[in-house]
């Protein structure tokens, strides 16, 4: 895929944050953008906004980790756009607690949305890509899938488990003409980071918008090359070395 012209594209956790950013970059590279989140009204408030600066964008309310919802997302950005050509499995939530405080329905949530629930969108946008003998999946991992630190156990789990989850998607769907590529990302300046952790200076991280313009970098490879992972580090950051 050298052009990104027309394209149907799904953000999932568009609403906001790096979400927002790929949003924008990929609509102003041409393609036709369907901004998913949970959160109905930010991510409507988001697309007015994108689209004041003449962006094309449509908003779809997604949970992720219902399949009931994913169905409905997807038939309805068929609908109003047309099957999906990429999909950026980008939704991701945390809870930063120590094992013995954490409640067993925090860690299926953090599981259900960061891991099942890029399976959930990849599966119900494969048949598509399948009958076109092309499309994208797009998985947003984490230095957090490459490495530990304390407390954060669910998200280890959940971001472990994506990249194990996206190069075994690659090595499936490769031969259907589907790529699959992983985009490790470092820390970033969003709200999943800073309103968490108020005391993180902001200078070690990176701005969203240079890796959802690396995430363009990956769609826009040529046909007969793809990417299956590549990591995106701001140059003070030490979550990794």
């Amino acid at each position: 895929m050298q052009t990104l012209e027309g394209q149907v594209v799904l953000v999932t956790g568009g609403a906001r944050g790096l979400g927002r950013e790929v949003v924008d970059v990929l609509a102003s590279s041409g393609a036709r953008v369907a901004a998913a989140d949970i959160r109905r009204e930010l991510v409507e408030q988001t697309v007015s906004e994108l689209r004041g600066g003449d962006c094309g964008v449509v908003a779809v309310e997604l949970d992720v980790s219902d399949p009931a919802s994913v169905d409905a997302a997807f038939s309805t950005i068929e609908r109003e756009l047309g099957p999906v050509d990429v999909l950026v499995n980008n939704a991701g939530t945390d809870v930063t607690l120590p094992v013995e405080e954490l409640a067993v329905e925090d860690w299926q949530r953090v599981i259900n949305v960061n891991l099942s629930g890029a399976f959930l969108c990849a599966k119900r946008a494969i048949p598509a890509m399948r009958e076109a003998g092309r499309g994208h999946i797009v998985n947003i991992a984490s230095t957090a899938a490459k490495r530990t630190w304390p407390n954060a156990a669910p998200y280890h789990a959940s971001k472990w488990g994506l990249l194990g989850l996206s190069h075994a998607l690659h090595a499936e769907l490769r031969p259907q003409g589907i790529k699959v590529t992983a985009v490790v990302t470092g820390g970033m300046r969003t709200p999943f980071l800073l309103d968490r952790f108020p005391d993180i200076d902001p200078g070690v991280l990176q701005d969203p918008r240079n890796v959802a313009e690396t995430v363009r970098f990956a769609l826009l490879q040529p046909e007969e090359t793809v990417i299956p992972e590549l990591m995106v580090l701001p140059m003070r950051e030490t979550s990794w070395p």
